[in-house]
């Protein structure tokens, strides 16, 4: 890699309910993924976050990896059921407690904090009052987030108000494959409105009580289409808008996107009120990127021809194939000629650098500095031969096109692989291993990897 800007970031990332477990202790109220986890066959083997890395007894360990991998910043976020157990109300004080010494120990370190403020684990107590669908969910986030900020804000290094709405909203509300397990399609479109609009809010709430950059992180995908043919590149279009714009246009345009793709008036949403857009599009200071793949479309092949799922692909575009009714106007295809991940996702560093240009030439100087929050891959974890080669090969291509994207201007400030440690990877529990660091699930046990020693390396040829 070249020169990189002033004040670059190289990072980690993990989440709460990923890595922390202890889920009944000190407090901790009930999350939608305790509630979805506990449900037969919603994820894989039966697993749940309950234990994970018991990283809430044994973060004293993990920051010490975090120290000798040599990183300048850590990304992790607050678990809101161990802060507020019913999502409204006074604080916990043990749950802020674990946090506050966390954030002390990173410090002390030398390890920016990058706190994300919301990471998919809803109170259950809100769901049960009708969660990301109710507007109200909206406003507890931000009271959620100036009790954190009074605690934490004078050491904070960054703040990130949500992770991934457009994932949170597809599989959690729109298919049912992510907690709460909801299966509405498009007509999960309020929850989306009202996760942007508790961005929104908090935003200030934030910036009253912390002078650390505050942004927002999106799963973004380059669409490419699957042909020349004006079907496949309208499809193309359509998926955009709805993986990438509708997340991205509200926050630094102050608008929605077009919705006409979806037989929507996008000035006729009846749940977008006078006054969300431009309370949506309050300034911020960074824009959170994770990137994992592109995604290819074409036009729906209709009822006779049901796509298979696409290795790679977004779980909405494959419903699209799939699910009898589902309405959408694209369809995923696959991405051939490259390696897969152990998820079954295309390794395609390329589409870094694409994404990365793309933003800035669909946002010019609307777009705020980026943080690259998420990058990485699962592996497999059984063959010492390849001494977790795999990881090593992707970690290198992707940050090559990091490079490329930087010298071409793009103003990245910092790269965060996905993950510190293997953890509990949502629907798919402990079978995925994206993390630098192995975990033995029965034992806690850690143990660096290959990739987390080169990360190191790596890292030590900027210092």
């Amino acid at each position: 890699m070249g020169a990189l800007p002033d004040g670059w970031l190289w990072g980690t990332a993990t989440a709460a309910y990923q890595i922390e477990g202890a889920v009944a202790e000190d407090g901790r109220g009930p999350s939608i993924w305790d509630t979805f986890a506990a449900e037969p066959g919603r994820v894989r083997n039966g697993d749940t976050g309950d234990v994970a890395c018991d990283h809430y007894h044994r973060w004293p360990e993990d920051v010490a990896l975090m120290a000798g991998l040599g990183v300048d910043a850590y990304r992790f976020s607050v678990a809101w059921p161990r802060i507020q157990p019913d999502g409204r109300g006074p604080a916990n004080p043990k749950g802020l407690d674990f946090y506050d010494r966390l954030v002390d120990a990173l410090a002390e370190r030398g390890i920016a904090p990058v706190v994300t403020l919301y990471h998919w684990d809803l109170p259950q107590a809100l769901q049960d009052r009708g969660g990301w669908m109710d507007r109200d969910t909206a406003h507890r986030l931000a009271e959620y987030a100036a009790i954190v900020a009074d605690r934490l804000g004078d050491r904070v290094g960054a703040w990130l108000t949500l992770n991934e709405p457009f994932v949170h909203m597809t599989e959690g509300y729109g298919i049912g494959t992510h907690a709460p397990g909801e299966a509405l399609l498009l007509d999960a479109l309020p929850a989306a409105h009202h996760m942007l609009l508790a961005h929104g809010l908090a935003v200030p709430v934030l910036r009253e009580r912390s002078a650390a950059p505050i942004g927002i992180t999106n799963n973004y995908s380059p669409v490419r289409p699957a042909s020349g043919d004006p079907a496949d590149r309208a499809a193309a279009d359509a998926f955009d808008v709805l993986q990438n714009r509708l997340f991205t246009d509200p926050v630094l345009l102050g608008r929605l996107p077009d919705m006409g793709a979806y037989g929507i008036a996008a000035d006729a949403l009846p749940f977008v009120r006078d006054g969300d857009l431009a309370a949506i599009a309050a300034p911020i200071d960074r824009l959170g990127v994770n990137y994992y793949s592109p995604t290819r479309i074409a036009a729906p092949r209709g009822a006779a021809a049901p796509a298979a799922p696409a290795a790679g692909g977004s779980v909405l575009a494959e419903a699209a194939g799939r699910i009898e009714g589902a309405g959408l106007p694209f369809e995923d295809v696959p991405i051939e000629g490259h390696p897969l991940t152990a998820f079954g996702w295309p390794v395609v560093p390329d589409g870094l650098h694409e994404l990365l240009t793309g933003l800035r030439d669909a946002y010019g100087d609307r777009l705020p500095p980026i943080l690259v929050t998420e990058n990485g891959c699962s592996a497999p974890d059984g063959d010492p031969a390849r001494r977790d080669q795999d990881r090593i090969d992707y970690l290198d291509g992707h940050l090559r096109a990091l490079q490329r994207a930087i010298d071409d201007g793009v103003d990245v400030r910092g790269y965060f692989v996905w993950s510190l440690l293997d953890n509990f990877e949502w629907a798919e529990g402990y079978a995925q291993r994206f993390g630098l660091v192995h975990v033995d699930f029965a034992t806690g046990a850690r143990t660096p990897k290959a990739s987390y020693h080169w990360f190191r390396e790596r890292i030590a040829r900027y210092r």
